[in-house]
């Protein structure tokens, strides 16, 4: 069982955090900045903790480099997504 989640990745942030949602994307405010991966490996740590995954569960599938990208999320259902996600 796996779930895909389209998330908007905000770098540089004050703080870490969920910001809502945009055009069907999750958008995520973080502190670390683009540079050498920080921002996409800080995204993986903190959605793990947001959701209750181990960082291993949650891969980039595309948007390495880009603020859109589209994670897959194992072990985890599509509606246990919408059910632990604000705003869904």
């Amino acid at each position: 069982m796996a779930a895909r989640l389209r998330v908007r990745v905000i770098p540089r942030a004050r703080k870490s955090e969920i910001a809502g949602w945009r055009d069907d994307a999750l958008v995520v405010r973080l502190t670390a900045s683009p540079v050498q991966g920080a921002a996409n490996r800080l995204l993986v740590r903190f959605l793990a903790k947001q959701l209750n995954l181990r960082p291993a569960d949650i891969s980039i599938v595309s948007g390495e480099t880009a603020r859109n990208k589209v994670l897959h999320l194992e072990g985890l259902s599509p509606e246990e997504l919408r059910e632990r996600l604000p705003g869904v």
